[in-house]
């Protein structure tokens, strides 16, 4: 029986080589790195210098990433695990603080080693010759002057897969002008549609507000999802909206945003799969999972607005 022809991961020519090429790329890392000095790399606005402390920084990070783990992944989206996987690199640590985390180990705790970028680089290296269809950079909002030093040096090394860039959705406009023209996908979580219950359940003021405007400009930058001829995502914007119990994600106005302010053809995964995890048991009603009820509501909530692709994970 023939198989389905199958092209290389490397048929597509990432974005961050031009700038590579022209020198804009190593340009572009040394301005990341003055950001560290009085951080603003995410909404929340520490501006500590995080070359001396991480007193005071919610990220707890300072001039060194922390890495849990890193390994394709067969568990994301279809587009982006295709059949060799997607490679991920968790980083550990996070800007939000959800009440009900399912990787609390490391987004709370921050387990983790403390990696360079020529590290980090050989991870990008590392996973490109294990086939994987991109670079799936998790929980980066934090980490951005290290993963721009990462991918200049991966660059020089050979990298040429689509950089993804795998985020909570409370990104600054000041760290997406850093990233303009290196990432190629952009995913985003799109966790609520009322910023009074991301305070409550995130820890974080002016979730819906910063939110938006964040995914505006990285649909401003990619576009929407484009994908090869095997169904392997090259550029573009995915949204990630995870259902809540008793619509406390606020899925109405967060897919009506989408349709009416992004696009129709915004590529959503409508997720089912929460579960009561951390501290979620003492915040009533996420101590319980989503009914079937709820996810088919949501559903028809995306046909009504005519999200012509959202999909079901």
């Amino acid at each position: 029986m023939l198989l389905p022809r199958r092209s290389s991961p490397r048929t597509y020519i990432p974005a961050y080589l031009t700038l590579f090429k022209s020198g804009e790329l190593a340009k572009r890392e040394k301005l990341a790195e003055q950001h560290l000095e009085n951080c603003d790399l995410c909404a929340r606005y520490c501006y500590v210098n995080r070359r001396q402390t991480t007193k005071g920084a919610v990220c707890r990070t300072g001039s060194s990433a922390i890495v849990h783990s890193f390994g394709p992944h067969h568990g994301e989206e279809k587009p982006l695990r295709g059949w060799n996987g997607s490679g991920t690199i968790f980083f550990s640590w996070c800007n939000l603080r959800c009440v009900y985390c399912q990787n609390w180990s490391i987004s709370h705790k921050g387990m983790g080693t403390a990696v360079s970028a020529s590290e980090i680089a050989q991870m990008m290296l590392s996973l490109q010759s294990k086939g994987c269809h991109n670079i799936n950079l998790v929980s980066p909002s934090h980490v951005v002057p290290q993963i721009i030093a990462a991918v200049r040096e991966a660059a020089e090394g050979g990298l040429r897969l689509p950089l993804v860039y795998n985020t909570g959705g409370y990104d600054s406009p000041e760290a997406l002008a850093l990233l303009d023209g290196i990432i190629d996908i952009y995913m985003p979580d799109m966790k609520y549609g009322n910023s009074e219950l991301a305070l409550k359940y995130s820890k974080v003021p002016n979730y819906v507000q910063v939110n938006r405007r964040a995914v505006k400009e990285m649909h401003r930058q990619v576009g929407d999802l484009v994908l090869d001829e095997n169904g392997i995502a090259q550029r573009g914007l995915l949204v990630r909206h995870l259902i809540l119990p008793e619509n406390l994600a606020g899925t109405d106005s967060v897919l009506a945003f989408l349709a009416q302010e992004i696009s129709p053809s915004t590529y959503l995964n409508l997720m089912a799969q929460y579960y009561p995890c951390y501290r979620a048991e003492v915040y009533p009603p996420l101590d319980r999972s989503i009914t079937r009820e709820e996810y088919l509501c949501a559903l028809r909530l995306a046909e009504k607005y005519g999200l012509n692709r959202a999909v079901e994970y």
